[in-house]
């Protein structure tokens, strides 16, 4: 999975999009997996792969999460793509 946020802090608004690092940080974190965002997905996870993300570009953010998320407004979602989408079936027509 990998998702395009917009976020908002108090002094600018970017954008990041998610990696597979970010992903197995997250899991790490937060003892779940990918595939469990499909019942939903808070506002925590979203900020902790906003951080990582900023890390991963060098965009200067707090080294303590928290402090992180006192700094935001509001992340959304852009867009959410699957990282090894299927093709479809081949089928023959007669």
């Amino acid at each position: 999975m990998k998702l395009t946020m917009q976020v908002e802090e108090k002094e600018a608004t970017y954008t990041v999009v998610t990696n597979l690092f970010v992903i197995i940080a997250w899991e790490r974190k937060f003892k779940r997996k990918i595939s469990d965002l499909s019942n939903g997905i808070g506002m925590e996870d979203l900020a902790f792969m906003a951080w990582e993300c900023c890390k991963q570009i060098n965009h200067p953010v707090p080294a303590v999460f928290d402090d992180y998320i006192k700094r935001l407004v509001n992340i959304d979602v852009l867009d959410e793509e699957t990282v090894n989408p299927t093709d479809g079936a081949v089928t023959t027509e007669s």
